[in-house]
């Protein structure tokens, strides 16, 4: 599952309404472009077909400054929302998921109650578990990978990664619990957006023919 539509719609949905450019820099000012597929081509055709989809509104609101078509801004659908809320819910918990698909939803949790996120996580480590104790029926990780020849490095990594992934999440649930951070329903949350006009310094630089759409 691709990062791209978590992180487009969870952008749109901070800012009310947003257009593509605010997306990116949003996006960029996460190092989002780092660590997913979230680049300025991708972006801008995930907004336009998330508007073609319902799960995005979009608003011509003026001429672009480069004299092509009307600047565009987005607007989250309740299809959007329920969408976004979906995948959310989903890339906490799918512990086989690619790691920009865990770190997106990871940039949106206080979205989400504080005793929902804690229970989606502990899911997370229940499934992670389960992994490994089927994978642990034919590889024995105290042997050593050379039982298998140099494969067995493959299930090495693996169960160690696996065990890596359980200690992360549960000392995440430890400071979910012990009160970190502001999620939904408790107040004014952790704003990680950039106002319009603020400098990013962490944008790339590299201009997009549609960054002034």
């Amino acid at each position: 599952m691709s990062a791209i539509r978590l992180l487009v719609l969870g952008a749109v949905r901070q800012h009310g309404r947003a257009h593509g450019y605010q997306v990116r820099n949003d996006l960029e000012y996460w190092g989002a472009h780092e660590w997913s597929n979230a680049k300025p081509g991708s972006i801008y055709h995930a907004l336009k077909q998330m508007a073609k989809q319902g799960l995005l509104l979009a608003h011509e609101i003026a001429p672009s400054t480069a004299g092509g078509p009307p600047r565009t801004e987005y607007e989250i659908t309740e299809a959007g929302t329920e969408e976004f809320l979906n995948l959310l819910r989903t890339n906490l918990v799918a512990y086989e998921q690619r790691p920009d698909v865990l770190s997106a939803a990871l940039g949106f949790i206080v979205d989400l109650p504080r005793d929902e996120v804690v229970d989606l996580l502990k899911q997370r480590v229940r499934g992670i578990e389960e992994w490994r104790r089927s994978a642990t029926e034919y590889y024995t990780p105290e042997d050593g990978p050379e039982q298998l020849g140099h494969i067995g490095e493959i299930m090495n990594l693996w169960v160690h990664t696996a065990d890596g992934g359980v200690e992360w999440t549960r000392g995440l649930i430890k400071r979910i619990e012990g009160g970190a951070y502001t999620f939904a329903g408790e107040g004014e949350p952790f704003v990680g957006i950039l106002a319009e006009g603020e400098v990013n310094p962490f944008a790339t630089g590299a201009p997009h023919t549609e960054d002034e759409y």
